[in-house]
C-alpha cells in the first residue's frame, strides 16, 4: 500500500476491538455469495431472481431481475438489506483494521493503490457525496471505517445512495425492457453455456488476485 493511503487519525497507536475478526468472516461469506452469484446467474436470473439478489445485488442483477418479473417488494427489501449488509460489513473492518484494511483491498481484491489514494485524499471533505454515489462500493465503505463517519451521518447517506441506486436501476430496466427480455430469452436457450462461461471467469478472476498478492 501507498505511503500516501496512510491515515492518521490519533497519535495513539489503534487497538483492534473484540470484535474485529468477526467482521472478516462477515466479509468472507459475502465474498463466497458474490462468487457464487457470480455462478450461477444465468440460470438463476429466471428461475431465482430472489435468490440471486440475496447473493449480490450488483447493478447487473438488479436490472436484470427486473426484467425476469420479480416483485417490486422483493426487489426493493433485498436491495436494501444486501447492498447495506456488505457496506456495513466493510465500514466496521474499516474501523477495527484501519490502513491493515485498505492493504487488502490492495493485496487480494485487485483495487489499485491509485484508486485508494483518490478515494483516501478527499474523503474527509466530500463523503457526504462519495457514500451515497458509491454505496455499492466497498472500498469507500472501508474509508468511511476508517475515518469513523458518524453512525446517525453513515445511516442517512447510505440510505439516500441506495434508495437513488434502486431507482436508477428500476429506471433503466424499464427503458431497456425489450432489450433486456431478448437477451433473458437468449440466456434461456444458452444457459449452461453462459454458467460454465461465467463459472470459469469467476475461476481465473480469484486466481489473478490471488497470485498477485
Amino acid at each position: 500500500m501507498s505511503d500516501s493511503a496512510a491515515i492518521e487519525t490519533t497519535d495513539e497507536p489503534h487497538v483492534r476491538p473484540a470484535w474485529a475478526p468477526l467482521t472478516l468472516v462477515a466479509f468472507v461469506a459475502l465474498v463466497i455469495c458474490s462468487n457464487i452469484a457470480s455462478g450461477v446467474w444465468a440460470r438463476w436470473i429466471n428461475t431465482n431472481p430472489e435468490g440471486l439478489l440475496l447473493l449480490s445485488s450488483r447493478n447487473r442483477y438488479l436490472a436484470l431481475t427486473l426484467a425476469a418479473g420479480v416483485s417490486l417488494f422483493s426487489y426493493v427489501l433485498i436491495g436494501f438489506l444486501r447492498i447495506g449488509a456488505a457496506f456495513v460489513v466493510c465500514h466496521l473492518i474499516g474501523r477495527a483494521y484501519h490502513d491493515d484494511a485498505l492493504g487488502w483491498f490492495t493485496k487480494y481484491l485487485g483495487v489499485t493503490p491509485e484508486a485508494i489514494d483518490g478515494f483516501n485524499r478527499g474523503f474527509a471533505k466530500a463523503e457526504w457525496a462519495l457514500i451515497p454515489f458509491f454505496a455499492g462500493s466497498n472500498i469507500v465503505a472501508a474509508l468511511s471505517g476508517v475515518h469513523r463517519t458518524p453512525p446517525v451521518k453513515l445511516v442517512g447517506l447510505l440510505f439516500v445512495g441506495i434508495a437513488g441506486r434502486l431507482v436508477l436501476m428500476w429506471w433503466l430496466a424499464r427503458t431497456f425492457e425489450a432489450q433486456l427480455v431478448d437477451f433473458l430469452e437468449w440466456l434461456q436457450r444458452y444457459q449452461w453455456w453462459a454458467v460454465g462461461i461465467s463459472v470459469a471467469f469467476v475461476l481465473l478472476m480469484n486466481l489473478r488476485n490471488f497470485r498477485g498478492a
